[in-house]
């Protein structure tokens, strides 16, 4: 789990203190199931854009969203803490006199919407006195009135909490079983419900749904107090509760016998591999430090892949738009002019929204913009950037790559991470095999702590469980690695990538950016991958 992950579930577990400033208000489980009439939001939507444009906006956009969650919280045998929570309301943005108004609003009639709408044109008004130049859209068709949903097989809003509560205690128990000495594990559910509707004539109905079951498990040599973790090795979802199905067919077992997991997750399974691999570790030898071949599960990559791709070829920060937050970047638009060589031939990278089963999967961004795939890396080459509407004119491009996106109807939607993904091997290569070519190598899965620099260029990666690999063989489990990196360094050392039946997904829920800050879901996919010559140092405090 990352900090900001561990920030974001640990405030729930106060007695779920954060929930009415982070989600909206509580509720009883029965509101999970109920939607808006979408005659009724259409109708809302209506009062809002005439009265944006009777204000005197050249454009305008509403957002009515339901936000709802749900967590169920447990650690051994017992619940922490079970939360519902709902947020509802409108979000308003306009265009007047060439700059950008925003406002929004939780009173849900016509005269409520038609106010946020007016002080929205206002706001841009008075924006437009010190703007330079004026906002320039890139042109949308509208699409009348559509609909999109999650395709999921069971809306995990409707499994009962009972049924939630025995799978949680269920995989406690056995990891306490198999030789944990704590183990606290979570379901985290999301159902977004969007409407959106522009001057552009578009009015899209969405319903978004994504799940999450993260667990931690640890084992103590009481002995000498020493302990170990090792976290789940789900990827977060957007899908139903069929995830939690366990299908063997969505097994991927490496040479060593590690499990991990596709478009299934069997949690129980997880759990007891966690315990005694958590005391495994206990055991294992601090790592050498010294240049070593990585091989990179999915379940590691995604969150290297994130963090040196996907947000440096995020054009707000490519411009300096996004500097306060962790942002700017290296990857600077003369790069893309030079078509800059990002990693080795072997690497292609590609923007998707439409993946199945991925956390970014939408039919339309919160622009009213239908989603797509391109191409960010293509044979090494930076060949592109994310784009959204008022910035597709500065990369010559006539359309946006429909990336915007807000985390809540009070916020203002802006450029976000869609799913950057790892192109897998066109060539059949299997994990057995690529381990087999490695002579002084570390085999990694799972994600772990990491830093980054501002501009995404100079960077350090941990994990969960470590193996070294010598003459082709794994040969032990170890302890204490992290791998250093500079970004373009590193991607040109990509030796090999395995073919597509070793392709899986990771991704965060809570992938933070902006001020204010806002949070997005965003997956990234892999198949194993090989990075030759890679520096790892030992991040034990003691050798000893």
């Amino acid at each position: 789990m990352q900090r900001r992950d561990f920030l974001a579930l640990g405030g729930l577990g106060l007695g779920g203190l954060m929930v009415p400033s982070l989600f909206g208000r509580a509720i009883a489980a029965e509101e999970l199931l109920t939607t808006l009439d979408v005659a009724v939001k259409k109708r809302l939507a209506d009062a809002a854009l005439g009265a944006a444009t009777g204000a005197g906006a050249s454009y305008c956009d509403v957002r009515i969203g339901r936000y709802l969650r749900q967590f169920v919280m447990t650690r051994e045998d017992k619940v922490q803490n079970v939360v519902n929570a709902e947020s509802t309301g409108v979000g308003v943005r306009v265009i007047a006199d060439g700059a950008w108004g925003f406002a929004a609003t939780n009173t849900l009639t016509e005269d409520g919407v038609a106010q946020a709408a007016r002080q929205a044109a206002a706001i841009a008004k008075a924006n437009a006195k010190i703007q330079t130049e004026p906002v320039r859209l890139a042109p949308v068709r509208g699409v009348g009135e559509v609909s999109w949903r999650t395709p999921i097989r069971k809306n995990a809003m409707e499994v009962p909490l009972k049924d939630k509560v025995d799978l949680l205690l269920g995989v406690n128990a056995a990891a306490l079983q198999a030789g944990a000495d704590f183990v606290n594990s979570t379901l985290f559910l999301v159902n977004e419900q969007k409407y959106f509707a522009s001057t552009d004539g578009s009015y899209i109905d969405q319903d978004v749904h994504r799940i999450w079951a993260p667990m931690t498990v640890t084992a103590i040599d009481k002995a000498s107090g020493k302990f170990r973790t090792r976290e789940g090795l789900s990827a977060p979802m957007g899908m139903g509760y069929e995830y939690l199905d366990g299908d063997p067919a969505q097994k991927f077992v490496s040479p060593n016998g590690v499990v991990n997991y596709g478009l299934s997750y069997d949690m129980r399974e997880d759990a007891v591999a966690a315990a005694r691999q958590a005391r495994e570790k206990l055991a294992a030898p601090s790592v050498e430090p010294g240049r070593y071949d990585l091989v990179l599960d999915p379940s590691h990559t995604w969150l290297t892949i994130h963090e040196s791709v996907g947000h440096p070829l995020e054009l707000d920060r490519v411009l300096g738009y996004e500097a306060n937050y962790a942002g700017t970047s290296f990857a600077t638009l003369d790069k893309r002019e030079e078509r800059f060589q990002y990693g080795s031939e072997l690497v292609n990278i590609f923007a998707d929204k439409t993946q199945p089963g991925s956390l970014g999967a939408v039919g339309y961004d919160d622009e009213g913009v239908a989603t797509k795939r391109w191409d960010l890396i293509s044979n090494g080459r930076l060949v592109d950037y994310q784009t959204i509407r008022d910035q597709a004119h500065i990369l010559g491009k006539s359309e946006s790559d429909g990336c915007c996106y807000a985390d809540s109807w009070s916020s203002v939607q802006f450029q976000r991470m869609p799913n950057v993904s790892l192109a897998a091997g066109r060539t059949p290569l299997s994990v057995a095999q690529m381990i087999r070519d490695v002579e002084n190598g570390i085999y990694i899965v799972g994600d772990g702590s990491f830093s980054i620099d501002q501009q995404r260029y100079n960077a350090q990666f941990g994990g969960q469980l470590f193996y070294e690999i010598k003459n082709g063989e794994i040969t032990r489990m170890i302890e204490d690695v992290a791998y250093q990196i500079r970004t373009p360094e590193f991607w040109n050392a990509c030796s090999a990538i395995c073919d597509e039946s070793d392709y899986r997904l990771g991704g965060s829920f809570f992938d933070g950016k902006g001020q204010p800050s806002q949070v997005s879901a965003v997956s990234h996919g892999s198949a194993t991958a090989r990075f030759d010559g890679i520096n790892v140092i030992n991040t034990a405090r003691s050798l000893g």
